[in-house]
């Protein structure tokens, strides 16, 4: 994988990634696992709405604020050298407040921001009866988020939700809407075969759409499993994971329950845990004391 460049915003390496090969995009729902994607190579961090809002207890109903969600995704930002891309859900209310979703999200560090054009009463990408808004009032909040950059290089990324409701043709016409009105990307969401995602891909391309396509490969959703290398080949430059860490870890730590509850030890489980030293290095906890010291 191409290594970091320090020298570089986190907005301009996020262009310049999703403009010269295809990506895996994890979601990491805390700054501890944002270091470990980072860590294991990947060059792109995604804070999922999904994944911060089960973290704390909730649906992916819509229930996180901006507020919330500035102060979640500036921890996990500020603990990467890679760049994060954040979802914004609807953009928290009408254009006016978009503006302040990327003045938010600009200061806390981010590289790009995702806006998806469902209603405010939003459901999961991947739930049936979903409602999106007319293409005039998403093409409204796209353009107050674009004018709103104060990093020309910021990336505002537009999803569509319209497939389940309104068909294959309605996302493509949405698609090449919200380009027009400015949107660097553009994220399809729910599409339901690989024939699906080429069609979207190729009509941006008889448009002369050259803004990257992102894809979501979410688990046991409407779309089906297809690797990195197939979106490559279909024609799309991100591929998010949003909440595939949490559903691991989630799991493991349900499993890890039952089995201390039921036997009273974790002996068993420690060749599944991370060791404390192992830890600390993720942590840089040696090069945080050595700081603090030299501080004094």
């Amino acid at each position: 994988m191409t290594p970091n460049n320090p020298t570089v915003s986190k907005p301009r390496r996020l262009r310049e990634l999703l403009a010269t090969g295809t990506w895996p995009i994890l979601g990491g729902c805390n700054a501890l696992t944002a270091m470990q994607i980072e860590r294991a190579g990947y060059q792109v961090v995604y804070v999922s709405g999904a994944a911060i809002s089960a973290a704390r207890g909730l649906p992916d109903i819509g229930l996180i604020t901006l507020e919330d969600m500035a102060k979640e995704a500036a921890a996990i930002a500020k603990a990467v050298a890679i760049p994060t891309l954040v979802d914004a859900d609807t953009g928290y209310g009408p254009p006016s407040a978009l503006r302040k979703a990327v003045q938010e999200f600009e200061r806390a560090g981010l590289a790009g921001m995702q806006i998806e054009d469902q209603e405010e009463a939003k459901k999961c990408g991947h739930l049936s009866d979903k409602r999106v808004i007319s293409i005039g009032d998403m093409v409204a909040k796209i353009k107050a988020a674009v004018q709103a950059k104060q990093n020309r290089d910021f990336m505002v990324v537009a999803r569509t939700d319209a497939r389940e409701g309104d068909g294959l043709a309605a996302a493509i016409q949405r698609g090449l809407a919200y380009v027009e009105a400015g949107a660097d990307a553009l994220f399809p969401e729910a599409l339901l075969s690989a024939e699906e995602f080429g069609t979207f891909a190729l009509e941006m391309k008889k448009a002369g759409i050259q803004v990257p396509l992102i894809a979501n490969m979410t688990e046991f959703g409407k779309t089906p499993y297809l690797s990195v290398g197939e979106f490559e080949t279909l024609g799309y430059r991100g591929v998010l994971f949003p909440v595939s860490t949490l559903r691991v870890a989630a799991r493991a730590v349900e499993k890890l329950l039952v089995e201390l509850k039921f036997f009273g030890s974790q002996r068993d489980w420690l060749d599944h845990m991370m060791t404390r030293q192992e830890l600390y290095e993720l942590l840089r906890y040696d090069h945080e004391r050595r700081r603090d010291v030299e501080a004094l």
